[in-house]
């Protein structure tokens, strides 16, 4: 007989303990085949697509779209058959196929195997596959009695029109805050509009003139007083979950574990500058794309990092030991419509300029875009702040737990500066170090921040390390 198995949320990355159903791709019925993608989530970091290590029947869903789910939860069961027979009339030569397993869960590392073309089997079917023998658990989401007609498709927010926007939670807030959603447009997959366009379109009406209703405050049965407060009057409650959640654990950790330092220098960027502006103007058929200065600050960091290796390390409490680590992966910060990211140049080390400015590049589109996977948002060593796009000189970077260190940057604008014993209009840039005291003192910090400076004020100093 079909065997029942059950498919829960897998561990989507690193510190990621639960995950918001944007959209289900397979319904009650459908046939899926191992790996093939069966449900869109967001995570805190990501919106990643799901693929079920097992081949078969979907019998049952557990979570509407717009639930949140903690990581471990069920999110399906599949009916699968060992044998030719075994399965439901729809599912007749598949064969032992339908039954195997890849055990993987992440988009990426699948099999290979193709995805199966969606095909509805009869609920008698589905009855059959399951059997008697089902496990109990959570009540799932189960295909509706006849009476009651198909699933309906995610339709649009009353008096709406068609809008792409499939989320429950999305379609509250915004009703509660009077936007029309044909009004935004989405940054998800296909022009999906998402939680953080609504709250974006609501930050926007806040510094218009469009006032938002006022939004009910939920008070405890047992306090005693006056009625619950609107919004209005006790001020806007905004929800820490998702990406600003996650932001604000981190720094927290960051903060109380962490005994950080500050150090900072000015430097003449005139060279560096100048470097650049050579480098995309050399031309030629075999020319690569544009260097980025953020890619130029990105190597004069690796070469650092070679030179001061404290920095490039992280400190086990438990073992009360620091790890010095062998390979540089480099994040740096990106603000997107969803919050603050830190996607990673993994092996940043053995990257030249060219190569490191490519993988930025990459990885801002995808965070524009809002498809950066866990493993683009995991595992740094080392971080780059670039502060200076939003026209300030200076700041104390807070450490992106659990690394040792980051490297802050601000704006490069002409000032006075004193260039071969005389007074002259340079380029200068404000670098700022934050670091882990635990790992290193003052001058193994210092040194570091030193080397940076000298790399930018004299570029021919990375030859040395090329």
């Amino acid at each position: 007989m079909p065997q029942v198995l059950e498919f829960k949320l897998p561990d989507l990355g690193e510190g990621l303990t639960e995950a918001e159903i944007v959209r289900w791709l397979v319904e009650v019925g459908d046939v899926v085949a191992i790996d093939q993608p069966v449900v869109e989530v967001e995570t805190a970091k990501a919106m990643v697509e799901v693929p079920c290590p097992y081949g078969g029947v979907v019998t049952a869903r557990f979570g509407d779209e717009g639930t949140e789910l903690p990581v471990g939860a069920p999110l399906l069961t599949v009916a699968v058959g060992s044998t030719e027979g075994d399965l439901p009339g729809d599912l007749s030569g598949k064969g032992a196929a339908a039954a195997e397993s890849s055990g993987n869960v992440l988009v990426g590392y699948g099999t290979g195997a193709p995805a199966a073309r969606r095909r509805r089997v009869r609920p008698e079917a589905i009855a059959a596959a399951a059997g008697p023998a089902a496990e109990p658990g959570p009540v799932p989401v189960m295909a509706p009695a006849p009476a009651q007609g198909p699933v309906p498709a995610p339709v649009p927010d009353e008096a709406s029109g068609p809008v792409a926007v499939v989320s429950p939670l999305v379609r509250r807030l915004a009703r509660q805050h009077d936007l029309d959603l044909r009004q935004l447009t989405g940054s998800g997959r296909d022009g999906l509009i998402l939680r953080s366009d609504v709250e974006s379109a609501i930050r926007a009406a806040a510094n218009g003139t469009a006032v938002a209703p006022p939004v009910p405050v939920r008070v405890s049965p047992a306090a005693s007083g006056p009625a619950p407060v609107s919004a209005s009057a006790a001020g806007e409650r905004i929800p820490l979950r998702g990406v600003r959640g996650a932001v604000a654990d981190k720094l927290a950790r960051s903060r109380r574990e962490i005994p950080d330092a500050t150090c900072w220098v000015d430097a003449d960027a005139t060279e560096l500058m100048a470097a650049r502006a050579a480098m995309n103007g050399a031309g030629g058929p075999t020319a690569g794309p544009k260097v980025s200065v953020l890619a130029l600050l990105a190597r004069i960091c690796t070469a650092a990092l070679a030179r001061f290796p404290e920095l490039n390390s992280t400190v086990d409490l438990e073992a009360r030991e620091i790890v010095r680590l062998p390979t540089v992966h480099l994040g740096f910060a990106a603000q997107t419509e969803r919050g603050l990211v830190v996607p990673v140049v993994r092996d940043a080390q053995s990257r030249n300029a060219e190569s490191i400015g490519a993988e930025i590049g990459r990885l801002t589109e995808a965070a524009r875009t809002g498809t950066l996977t866990p493993a683009d948002l995991t595992g740094g060593t080392f971080t780059l702040n670039n502060y200076g796009v939003f026209g300030v000189d200076g700041s104390t970077p807070i450490i992106n737990h659990p690394e040792a260190a980051m490297l802050g940057v601000g704006r490069i604008v002409p000032k006075p500066w004193v260039h071969r014993g005389e007074l002259a209009v340079r380029q200068v840039v404000q670098l700022s170090l934050t670091f882990d005291h635990r790992v290193c003192d003052g001058g193994t910090a210092g040194g570091f921040l030193r080397y940076v400076a000298d790399c930018v004020e004299q570029p021919a100093l990375l030859l040395r390390t090329l």
